[in-house]
Order: structure tokens, then sequence, then C-alpha cells
């Protein structure tokens, strides 16, 4: 594991570096800033995110709390992916980290910005997302901030809901875009909600944008309780397809993470 922690960090650190300023940069305009994390420390703030935990949906049936696969270090998060060399005591093929902020932080309506990157490879998923805290998926609603599959040099970026999940059946509003990215280096991912709309940005320029519309009901809009936020790694999957070992160990780096709301 020592070996796949140094060539891990390699190849994730070998870009540019991130920045490391002891406090945020001024609000934009018209905002104030609620909460972040810089994650200029040498430890993961548990004041403010907790690790996930195995389930059995795709996006968290590898994930494991080994402290090895997650790392805060030259001011960013590391969330770890590598292949399980021992299924003979867990059958999932591969081990990954994530972190969430339920039970300690969630907002209703704001601007979040998160800036990030990853390494592509065969099945890896890294995404960053929110859910919302009350109810069960899908009529509490997900806000899918950044979802990225293999070696794609897009992102996808969606809504779920009970409408779109169980109800609608022509895509009305669309439900989902995806963006350019800068595949192999870094990208800030994010979006404006408020009561009548999300609107999604990559590196601050509007990429999609999903309405309220009242006539179709509560279930197109859960979007109106608090929401938390889930910084995710996974390898394998019924969207992402099968992972492929050669290609790990793998991750994605997490450099800050900013919420604000209307000043």
């Amino acid at each position: 594991m020592l070996r796949l922690l140094a060539r891990i960090s390699a190849l994730l650190y070998a870009a540019t570096s991130v920045a490391m300023a002891d406090n945020p940069p001024p609000a934009p305009a018209g905002w104030k800033l609620i909460w972040h994390d810089e994650f200029n420390g040498n430890q993961l703030d548990t004041t403010k995110w907790s690790r996930c935990k195995r389930g059995g949906a795709d996006w968290k049936n590898t994930m494991v709390e080994d402290p090895r696969l997650l790392r805060v270090r030259r001011g960013a998060l590391l969330l770890m992916g590598v292949v399980n060399k021992d299924t003979s005591k867990d059958p999932a093929p591969f081990h990954t980290a994530g972190v969430d902020s339920k039970g300690k932080f969630d907002f209703q309506y704001g601007k979040i910005q998160i800036r990030a990157r990853f390494k592509s490879s065969q099945g890896a998923w890294p995404a960053l997302w929110m859910l919302g805290r009350d109810g069960g998926w899908p009529g509490n609603g997900e806000i899918d901030l950044m979802e990225h599959l293999n070696f794609d040099d897009f992102v996808h970026q969606t809504v779920h809901s009970e409408y779109t999940v169980k109800i609608d059946k022509t895509n009305t509003p669309p439900k989902s875009a995806t963006a350019k990215i800068n595949r192999d280096g870094w990208n800030t991912y994010g979006a404006e909600w408020d009561r009548d709309k999300i609107v999604f940005t990559v590196n601050g320029k509007p990429t999609h944008t999903y309405p309220r519309v009242a006539e179709k009901g509560a279930k197109q809009w859960p979007f109106d309780q608090p929401f938390y936020l889930i910084l995710s790694m996974q390898i394998g999957g019924n969207w992402v397809g099968k992972g492929d070992p050669k290609d790990y160990p793998s991750g994605m780096e997490v450099d800050w993470v900013r919420v604000y709301q209307k000043d």
C-alpha cells in the first residue's frame, strides 16, 4: 500500500500545485461566504466532513474507511481509488474513498464552487454532488455538479428527483447536460441555485439550467430544502462500466469548496 500511495501522489501532485492561501479570496460581488474548506491542514476537518460508508448503490459499493485512501496535503484533499488485493476478505474489486457533510453542513439556495482535478482511468467515476437533507432518494432530490466517466473530455451535470426518475418520460425540462473541461487539469465546478432554477457552471461559465415548472408539481422541484455535499471517488458501475486494474491507483483532488449566499 505504501508504494501505491507514493505512486498516486506522484501522479496527482506532479502537475501545477494548488493554491494554499490561508483564507479564501473576497466573495463575488453580491454574495457572502457562508462555509468553506481550503484543505490547508494535514488532516480531514471532521467538524465539516465524515467518511462515506459502504452501501449497495453503485456510487458507494467500493467505499472503505481505510485512512490510507484519504489524504489532506499540499492544500488539497486527495480521494484515492486502488485495486483490492485481497478479495477473500472483501469481494469488492476496488477500494475507494469519499466524504460528505451530512449532519454537519447543509444549505438552501446559494452559489457553490468546487475546484478539483482527477486522473482519468477506465472505470473511474469521480463526482461532486449534493443530496436533499430530508426524505429518501429520489424524492429528496439530487444535484450533480460534476460526474466524470473514464477518459471523457467532458463532465455530466444533472438533477434527479421523483419526477425525473419515475414520472417524466420526455426529459422535459432537460435534466442533464454535458460540459467540456480541461480534462487533465484543474476545473471549477458549481451552481447557482434559487427558488426557481439551478444554473450549473464550469470555470465560472453557465453550462445548463434546470428550471422549476410550477404546473408539474412538487415532485418536479424538491430543491426547496437544505442540501448537503458529497465528494466521491468510485470505480466501476452500471453507468461507467468496469474498472481496468492496470489503470490504478487513481484518484481525485479537491483544492477547495466554497458556498455563498446572497449578500
